[in-house]
């Protein structure tokens, strides 16, 4: 029997959000896209891409792996 693994993007952009303080608009705006993907992007909806990635980890200054991370389901 095989078994199909779901790779998902789980993403920590919502917590980092909320610590610096920071709104969805104001990150959507420094990172150029709409507030609408931030928050596709915190809920888990949206993957970014690489450079989008890039830019939010970015903005924190933190590696990008910190925010972005793979999991693996059945």
């Amino acid at each position: 029997m095989i078994f199909a693994m779901v790779e998902r993007v789980e993403n920590g952009v919502g917590d980092m959000r909320a610590k610096h303080g920071i709104t969805q608009e104001v990150l959507a705006e420094a990172v150029g896209v709409s507030r609408q993907t931030i928050i596709a992007l915190e809920k888990g909806n949206y993957t970014p891409s690489v450079l989008l990635a890039l830019k939010v980890a970015g903005f924190f200054k933190v590696p990008v792996d910190q925010l972005f991370k793979m999991s693996y389901e059945k």
